[in-house]
């Protein structure tokens, strides 16, 4: 008697478990922080944000509200191009620097004006550039 054992191998679509809330209110906490050591304003936080800065005032006392899924999204990618400047530089004040640099990469920009021009994508090119420097290991 011959068995035969079916294995699947459809590659299985990736579905990431979605940001909590409690994971996303230490997000803002960190990014807090991160703003503070790359000089950012809190007018500049709050574009990268997308929330009004009186809204970033109050969270940023303590007060954190709901953070939606845009929101969410937009702390992921900034705590993504921090660890990425972590990676690429030793020395950590170089890397907070970087961020208000020219780069060629942006047409002599700095990172800093890429994200504000506000969308969601603005980050994203950041983080990417980034990521591909790194060899987004």
């Amino acid at each position: 008697m011959t068995f035969v054992t079916l294995i699947d191998t459809e590659p299985k679509v990736f579905a990431p478990e979605p940001v909590s809330d409690a994971e996303a209110a230490a997000m803002f906490r960190a990014a807090v922080n991160l703003l503070k050591l790359w000089g950012v304003t809190d007018e500049e936080a709050a574009v990268l944000l997308d929330m009004p800065v009186r809204s970033y005032r109050r969270w940023k006392a303590g007060e954190i509200g709901r953070v939606d899924r845009d929101g969410k999204a937009r702390l992921s990618n900034l705590m993504g191009i921090h660890k990425a400047l972590r990676l690429i530089f030793q020395e950590p004040q170089r890397g907070y620097a970087w961020i208000k640099a020219a780069n060629t990469a942006f047409s002599g920009r700095s990172a800093l004006q890429v994200m504000l021009g506000g969308e969601l994508t603005d980050l994203m090119r950041v983080r990417r550039y980034l990521d591909a420097e790194r060899g987004a290991w």
